[in-house]
C-alpha cells in the first residue's frame, strides 16, 4: 500500500519537492534548502527561490485565519491542549517580538533555529496583535533573511558554533 506513495514522491521534481518541503510547518525553508542543494541537485539560486516562495505561501492565510481556525478547533480537547501549549510556548519565546514588535518579528522569523520560522512567526504576530499590514512584510522579510542564512550555511560560506 505504501509503495505507490513512495513511487509518487520519487517522481516529484526537485523544484516542486523543495517548494513542498518549505511549506511544511516544521521543516520550512530550513529543511528545503539543504534538501534542494544536496538530494535535489539544484543550484543555490533555484533552491533559494523555490524555498522562499513555498515558505511564504501559507503566511497570508495563516495571518488572516489563525484566530478563527484556532477558536473553532479549540472546541475539541486535544486541539485545545495543543493550542494552549503552542501559544504559551510562542509567547515565552517571543520576547523579541513583544519588545520590538514588527522589527522583532522580522528577527524572530529570520533566526534559522527550530520553531522560529514563518509558521511560529504568524502565531506570534497573532498573539502579540501585530497588524496585518505590518505582519506580512515582517514575516516576508524574515523569510528572505532566513533563506539567505540557510543557503550560505548550506554552501559552507558561514558556519555556526564551529561546525
Amino acid at each position: 500500500m505504501a509503495y505507490p506513495v513512495f513511487a509518487f514522491i520519487n517522481n516529484i521534481s526537485p523544484r516542486l519537492m523543495t517548494f513542498l518541503i518549505s511549506i511544511l510547518p516544521v521543516s520550512e525553508l530550513r529543511g528545503a534548502i539543504p534538501y534542494a542543494l544536496t538530494k535535489g541537485g539544484l543550484e543555490w539560486p533555484e533552491a533559494y527561490i523555490f524555498a522562499v516562495l513555498g515558505n511564504f505561501l501559507p503566511v497570508i492565510p495563516l495571518l488572516i485565519f489563525l484566530e478563527r481556525i484556532s477558536d473553532w478547533l479549540r472546541r475539541y480537547p486535544v486541539f485545545d491542549r495543543f493550542f494552549d501549549w503552542f501559544f504559551k510556548r510562542t509567547k515565552r519565546k517571543g520576547k523579541l517580538i513583544e519588545r520590538f514588535e514588527a522589527l522583532g518579528l522580522v528577527l524572530f522569523v529570520a533566526i534559522p533555529l527550530p520553531v522560529t520560522g514563518a509558521w511560529t512567526g504568524c502565531a506570534a504576530a497573532f498573539l502579540f496583535k501585530i497588524p496585518l499590514r505590518l505582519a506580512i512584510p515582517a514575516v516576508a522579510s524574515g523569510i528572505l533573511i532566513a533563506g539567505a542564512v540557510v543557503t550560505l550555511a548550506s554552501l559552507g560560506v558561514i558556519s555556526f558554533w564551529g561546525i
